[in-house]
Order: structure tokens, then C-alpha cells, then sequence
């Protein structure tokens, strides 16, 4: 028994060693996406995701749960799963980045849908924070890639914890406002909140891009919707940030459903922060 557990422990060992290294870029980020995807080839999804993940990490399986708790309960998947990012962006300070594309699951019958990871830096590798993916049909077509590249690099030496919070105070206002708007101006209030190449993840949905696409998408089948969120982090370099939490969806045809939520925002240059991925996914009560 004691061998066993000593070659499992020295499987995630060399697992986590072999981790992409994080040098600031997005190419970097890029690459550690594509070692974690090969990886889950090789070793199982559940190897994998211990290896490649914060201890903090979050993956919503709907829910969102502490990948230790989900994957140490999981045997390794045999389903096969591809994954490919198509936009991936970086922080200025290299702490924080986020990748996001389609998947496939083959099978019997293949399943499609979007993913939205969360990546931050821990040791100088890049680790996983967040884990969501929203099924929809075969995507009608490809998106070409696009990978954003900091433009230059900047890094605060010091943050103390008063400071830390202060920045993320800021983006729990921005969302507490864009909340507010929704109850007041109604779903065409994410217009003034969502960057013009914005994307948007819903299930049962293609990859949905461009503020007017979504706005339109949000008017045609919501009446109501309210955030509440649940957490939120954010780059040092405070260009990036991400919040959780959940949404109630009140649609047009007389129907209620809850959905977990997971939206990256990018600060603009007139200091204002923007929506540029929003992800959803059902909930479970």
C-alpha cells in the first residue's frame, strides 16, 4: 500500500514539475493550455487537473467545487476530450491570465461546447484557478485565434492586503452597477459594459461574438436577470479581473432558471472596467 501511494504521489510530483513556466506572455500561457490538454491525454483527467491547479482552484461541475474535493472522489475519465484555445490574454504583471475555445467530447456521439479557464501564477508556473465549460451545438465554424500579448509589463513590488482588497473592491462596485442597470434598464444595459469583441458562453448555444451580437442574444430571449457574486480576484497590475457568483434568468417565455457564472473584465483606457468573456453554466439546487 505504502508503494502505491508512493508512486502516486511521485506521478503528480512529476506531473506539477513539467508544468509550463510562466514568463509574462500569453505564448507562454498558450503552451502551459496545451501541455495541461496533453497531459489529460496521457494521464487522466483526474492526474491531470491535481497536478496542473491551484489548491484553491474552482471547477464548476455544475457547481463550483474545490478540485482537490471533486477530482480526489473521481476515478480518471475515459471519455476523450479535445480542447484548443482560440483567445488567451495576460496580465501586465504576469499573474493572471485567461484562455478560452471549443471542445469536443468523442463518444458514440460527440458532444461540443466552450470552455473559459482562469489561469494564475504560483512558483513562476502557471496554475489553474478556474475550470468551467458550457456545452452547445457543433459549432458552425471556426474562430481564428487571437492571442493578446501584454504590452508591456508592470508589476507593483508591494501590495499590502488593505490595497489588495481595495482592487477588488472596485471591481465588486463595477459589478454591483452593471447589477443595478440590468434591474433598471433592463438586459440592454450590458451594452455599456461589454468591450466590442466581447464573447459570450451559453449553454445550448454557438460562441456568441461582438457587443451588438450579444446584446441582441440577451433581448431576444431574456426579460430579467439578476448577478449575485460570490467571489472576484484580480491582476496586481490591475488590467485584468474576474468574478463569480450566480444569475437568475427570468426569460421571455414564462420561465425561471438559476445559472453559475464566471465573467473576466479588462480595464479600459479611460480607467472603466469592461466585460470581455462572460461564461455561464446550469446550476444545481
Amino acid at each position: 500500500m505504502k508503494k502505491i501511494f508512493s508512486t502516486a504521489i511521485a506521478s503528480l510530483l512529476a506531473l506539477s514539475a513539467i508544468a509550463q513556466k510562466n514568463d509574462g506572455t500569453t505564448k507562454s500561457l498558450v503552451n502551459a493550455e496545451k501541455d495541461f490538454a496533453k497531459s489529460v491525454a496521457k494521464n487522466g483527467d483526474k492526474d491531470a487537473y491535481l497536478a496542473h491547479s491551484l489548491a484553491s482552484a474552482l471547477v464548476f461541475r455544475p457547481n463550483p467545487v474545490n478540485v482537490k474535493t471533486y477530482y480526489n472522489a473521481q476515478t480518471n475519465s475515459e471519455k476523450s476530450v479535445t480542447w484548443e484555445p482560440n483567445l488567451a490574454q495576460v496580465s501586465h504583471s504576469g499573474d493572471l491570465g485567461f484562455t478560452t475555445g471549443p471542445y469536443t467530447v468523442d463518444g458514440a456521439e460527440k458532444k461540443y461546447g466552450q470552455y473559459l479557464s482562469i489561469w494564475k501564477s504560483e512558483n513562476g508556473k502557471w496554475k489553474l484557478a478556474i475550470d468551467l465549460e458550457t456545452s452547445s451545438n457543433k459549432p458552425l465554424g471556426q474562430t481564428a485565434a487571437k492571442f493578446i500579448e501584454p504590452k508591456d509589463h508592470v508589476a507593483p513590488k508591494f501590495l499590502n492586503e488593505r490595497e489588495i482588497k481595495a482592487g477588488k473592491d472596485i471591481i465588486l462596485t463595477t459589478e454591483k452597477t452593471l447589477n443595478t442597470f440590468l434591474k433598471t434598464h433592463g438586459v440592454a444595459a450590458f451594452g455599456g459594459f461589454l468591450t466590442d469583441d466581447a464573447r459570450l458562453l451559453f449553454p445550448g448555444n454557438d460562441l456568441i461574438t461582438g457587443k451588438g451580437k450579444i446584446v441582441t442574444f440577451y433581448n431576444g430571449m431574456i426579460s430579467k436577470i439578476n448577478l449575485k457574486t460570490i467571489g472576484v480576484d484580480k491582476a496586481i497590475g490591475s488590467d485584468l479581473a474576474y468574478t463569480f457568483g450566480v444569475a437568475t434568468i427570468d426569460y421571455k417565455a414564462d420561465l425561471r432558471e438559476s445559472f453559475n457564472y464566471v465573467f473576466v473584465y479588462e480595464k479600459a483606457a479611460d480607467a472603466s472596467w469592461n466585460l470581455i468573456v462572460q461564461a455561464f453554466v446550469p446550476a444545481e439546487r
